[in-house]
């Protein structure tokens, strides 16, 4: 009973996304601009059938704290395979001659963000990914999805998580934050090399509304920003 309540409180919480994101007479430009930008700029990368208003309530905040703060609409919902959300990721950074930037990413955004620091980055303009509820592993919960292959392509034996797996170099510059509790990853997101932080949340898409998110997503930004 109570992980069914914790789903459909996750649930609910997509739907409140979705409606406040329909909503908001603000587009993505008005949150990259800024009249004198505060280090760093931040990359928002949202996860599968996810436009970026997912990630809205970061953006607003990170934006009332003076960052630029770049979404990549060009995603739409985030259907297309990992390699092509890390080109668009990779373009853009190049595009608006981005340095030190963080990118903060939601579940696939996670694979997308590691995928761009390995092969679409490098002179390492991303200075930091924070993932959070990423399956750097996968799900086997994805097989269950064969007429859906964007959710399909998450299944473990996909030949781009052993490519991930192999490629550990970055890691030390990510910083995973996942749920105590998320349902569609039964096999977590605990990346070895890298930070990890266990949110108490429970839920795949509740948990970025997790307080301590928000205070993870400022200490991160602070980071970069003294490490430039």
């Amino acid at each position: 009973m109570r992980t069914t309540w914790w789903r459909a409180l996750d649930y609910a919480y997509v739907l409140r996304l979705q409606v406040l994101g329909a909503l908001s007479p603000r587009g993505a430009d008005d949150f990259r601009h800024q009249e004198e930008p505060v280090p760093p700029a931040v990359v928002l990368v949202p996860g599968v059938y996810e436009s970026w208003h997912f990630l809205r309530p970061l953006a607003r905040r990170l934006h009332a704290a003076g960052h630029a703060v770049h979404v990549l609409p060009t995603l739409g919902y985030n259907r297309r395979p990992v390699e092509v959300g890390a080109r668009v990721l990779g373009d853009h950074l190049r595009v608006h001659d981005l340095r030190d930037v963080v990118v903060v990413a939601h579940s696939k955004g996670g694979l997308i963000g590691k995928l761009a620091m390995l092969r679409e980055d490098p002179e390492q303009r991303i200075r930091c990914l924070l993932a959070v509820g990423t399956p750097f592993v996968g799900s086997h919960l994805a097989r269950f999805f064969p007429l859906l292959p964007a959710v399909r392509a998450f299944v473990p034996s996909n030949p781009l998580f052993g490519v991930l797996r192999a490629e550990a170099e970055v890691h030390s510059r990510i910083v995973s934050a996942y749920s105590v509790w998320d349902p569609h990853i039964p096999g977590g997101s605990e990346l070895a090399g890298a930070r990890n932080v266990v949110l108490e949340t429970p839920g795949h898409f509740r948990v970025l509304a997790d307080p301590v998110l928000a205070e993870l997503v400022d200490e991160v930004v602070a980071e970069a920003a003294r490490a430039r």
